[in-house]
């Protein structure tokens, strides 16, 4: 016969199965929802749309705990701090649309190199072009790495929250690129963020300076202006996509690179 501190002890320990149970389905449905988010919201680039990534990317009753981080494959930043400059409205036009631009990034990883396009998105490659002139993008963290469904390290934002701006907004150009074949934005893609919430059309014409490097074909509707495509550096984002992503960050929603990068200085010029 089971006595009654025998019986107590089964039922707590079948209490304790179930909730571990129920525990353990939560943490496979969070982990399901996450990579569907991931592959499934192009808002999530946005800049400004931090409410929006962290409910969507978040949750979860417990979890598990994490394997250590992955050691930082790239190197310490150079000596300065991040832009603290906003303007009121956007630079007077000044690139020459017949001409060919270079942007070098040298980050902490190792070096990105760009080719511009002023012909196709003359306001945006001429608000690049100021702010780096403006040393608006040094000492500043590329604060996205999204792996999943979409592959993009986004940057230039000096506050490295995912809604820093210069105070001023460009309009979408180069929305039809023959490029964007059947709503992908092909690997080598440098392409605008903005707050367009696929909905209202007075959030379009939103981006600023926060830019993403398309390291692999990633699926996204034709909302965000390409603007340059990626001449050198694939095996430098390849390596920081390789180190992964923290787990979204609970206020601003992003989902950090564990490799530390950061943009010590950007230069763009004409040739």
């Amino acid at each position: 016969m089971v006595s009654k501190d025998q019986r107590r002890r089964q039922l707590a320990r079948e209490k304790f199965e179930r909730q571990q149970q129920r525990r353990s389905v939560a943490r496979r449905k969070t982990k399901r929802r996450n990579v569907i988010v991931a592959s499934a919201v192009a808002v999530a680039l946005a800049a400004g749309v931090a409410a929006y990534a962290s409910a969507g990317l978040t949750g979860g009753d417990e979890v598990a705990s994490a394997p250590p981080a992955p050691r930082n494959p790239c190197g310490a930043p150079a000596k300065g701090t991040p832009s603290k400059k906003t303007w009121k409205k956007e630079p007077a036009m000044s690139v020459d649309t017949s001409a060919s631009y270079a942007a070098k990034l040298s980050t902490t990883c190792g070096t990105i190199e760009l080719k511009l396009d002023p012909g196709k998105a003359p306001h945006t490659v001429n608000s690049f072009a100021f702010l780096a002139g403006q040393g608006y993008f040094d000492h500043s963290k590329c604060h996205r790495l999204v792996d999943a469904g979409i592959h993009v390290l986004q940057c230039g934002d000096p506050t490295a929250t995912g809604s820093g701006n210069p105070g001023y907004s460009l309009p979408d150009e180069n929305l039809k690129d023959p490029r964007l074949k059947g709503g992908v934005y092909p690997a080598g893609t440098v392409a605008m963020a903005n707050s367009y919430d696929g909905k209202d059309e007075k959030t379009r014409n939103s981006g600023g300076s926060q830019f993403f490097l398309v390291f692999q074909d990633s699926r996204l509707p034709p909302n965000y202006t390409p603007f340059g495509t990626i001449t050198g550096g694939m095996d430098v984002l390849r390596k920081i996509a390789d180190a992964g992503a923290m787990s979204p960050d609970p206020q601003t929603g992003n989902t950090a690179p564990h490799a530390r990068v950061v943009i010590d200085k950007a230069a763009v010029t004409k040739s």
